[in-house]
């Protein structure tokens, strides 16, 4: 378990969050799930929950507004130090703010946006709060990418918006990038496949870190979630993609020996 107090540099996954109909069961499965221990803030919030491990944050859980529609998703916060310059940069290129800039009390300031393929995204400027403060450890957030239905403009966007560099991993089989920042992998970015259906648009998800994929996806489905075919391997760790007991979907993935454990997994 790693901890960290300074900012992400700009472009970096820093924040997930999750915004569903009913937060108190959202608190239940994903404590049960990832051993959370959830923080409920004041009316101020809106009753923002603040998912902590080792007394730090990892990630949030939220109540959907009384009469907003939204969809009940992980969002993906990339970290920026100027949210204004960002969102300025993000309509340059094509993309569109859904949610304008705004403060969150002494913590931050937030937009959200979507790339030109539709992909949503959360931007956070830290203030008090500068994202995850765990990694390297069960229930810490492993690694976020975006698929999507236009490879080639959403490329193009991140690297103009985002100044991302590109590890390319494509093959006969799938098209998809390492997202790098200075040299250093910090998300993806690939093609949806063919074969995922036509009404799943493009999107941003969330890994989760777990000790044992195939536990986990079995405590999932205890849960009262699902999960969505069986624990596979890849050189980057064994994983499972599931939904859980309000139908949100996310992966989870555990060290194997093609991957080993990242730095700082048994501190």
């Amino acid at each position: 378990m790693l901890f960290r107090d300074e900012r992400w540099p700009d472009g970096t996954p820093s924040w997930v969050d999750l915004m569903v109909p009913d937060q108190a069961k959202a608190v239940a499965f994903y404590s049960g799930l990832f051993g959370w221990d959830v923080q409920k803030g004041g009316e101020e919030t809106g009753f923002y929950g603040m998912a902590q491990l080792g007394g730090r944050s990892v990630a949030g859980i939220g109540q959907t507004p009384p009469g907003q529609e939204m969809p009940a998703v992980w969002t993906t916060y990339l970290a920026v130090s100027d949210v204004d310059r960002t969102a300025t940069a993000i309509t340059e290129a094509g993309g569109q703010i859904l949610m304008p800039v705004m403060e969150v009390l002494k913590e931050g300031r937030m937009a959200v946006a979507a790339d030109p393929a539709g992909a949503v995204f959360g931007l956070w400027e830290a203030g008090d709060h500068i994202g995850t403060q765990v990694t390297a450890a069960p229930g810490t957030l492993a690694w976020n990418e975006c698929m999507s239905r236009d490879y080639p403009a959403a490329k193009a966007f991140y690297e103009q918006v985002f100044g991302f560099g590109f590890q390319d991993l494509s093959n006969d089989d799938f098209t998809y990038a390492v997202l790098l920042i200075d040299g250093r992998p910090v998300g993806g970015l690939g093609a949806l496949p063919g074969s995922v259906p036509a009404e799943v648009p493009s999107n941003w998800s969330a890994y989760f870190s777990v000790a044992d994929a195939d536990a986990s996806a079995a405590k999932v489905v205890e849960l009262g979630g699902q999960a969505q075919g069986q624990p596979f391997d890849s050189p980057y760790g064994r994983q499972v993609r599931v939904v859980d007991d309000q139908g949100v979907p996310f992966l989870v993935i555990s060290p194997n020996e093609q991957s080993g454990k990242p730095e700082g997994w048994d501190a």
